[in-house]
């Protein structure tokens, strides 16, 4: 007679993995030795501008406080030491990518999520059982020029850039190709 297993009632885990599939799966799965991946990071110039980034100590700081599953995992599980990053200034006029960091330190879990008196407390976040991650970002220059919203959408070569498809994230790939585009419209007049 066949004895029956014991169930095991291990929690599922809070983190979710990638998918193999859709439109995010490429800067998810893993990477070619030496390859380099692109990002973009969202802030509100009057929360935390690149000006800002550019006068701390080692023009570096810790990108916390996001709690949106996907941006996360972008953070999480997409974003290596040395990628690339444009940072972006939302919610003013002209909306704009301003300059361009790198990934200085690779994901680790944000402690905001753990401070009760933190905008971004989360109290099913634990220290030994960690929802939310960060990463370190370094300043590494800024553009020649920003590169406006408007611009982004006016042309073609970015029409399916993810900030554009799902522009409520504030992590979000960009393609080598659009990372090339938008550098280059950095240096050509406005």
């Amino acid at each position: 007679m066949p004895v029956k297993k014991k169930q095991s009632k291990a929690k599922p885990a809070k983190t979710s993995t990638p998918s193999s599939e859709g439109p995010w799966a490429a800067v998810l799965a893993p990477r070619e030795t030496g390859e380099k991946r692109y990002w973009l990071v969202k802030s509100e110039p009057e929360t935390f501008s690149y000006d800002a980034l550019l006068a701390l100590p080692g023009k570096t700081t810790q990108w916390d406080g996001v709690r949106n599953f996907v941006a996360r995992n972008f953070m999480r599980i997409g974003m290596q030491k040395g990628d690339r990053v444009f940072f972006y200034h939302s919610s003013t006029n002209p909306q704009a990518i301003i300059g361009i960091c790198e990934v200085a330190k690779e994901a680790y879990p944000d402690s905001t999520a753990f401070d009760k008196k933190h905008h971004g407390y989360d109290p099913k976040s634990k220290p030994d059982d960690p929802t939310w991650f960060m990463v370190d970002l370094r300043a590494v220059e800024k553009l020649p020029r920003p590169v406006t919203l408007a611009e982004i959408k006016a042309t073609p070569a970015l029409a399916n850039m993810a900030m554009l498809r799902i522009g409520r994230l504030s992590v979000t790939p960009v393609s080598p190709s659009e990372w090339d585009t938008i550098t280059e419209l950095s240096r050509k007049p406005a």
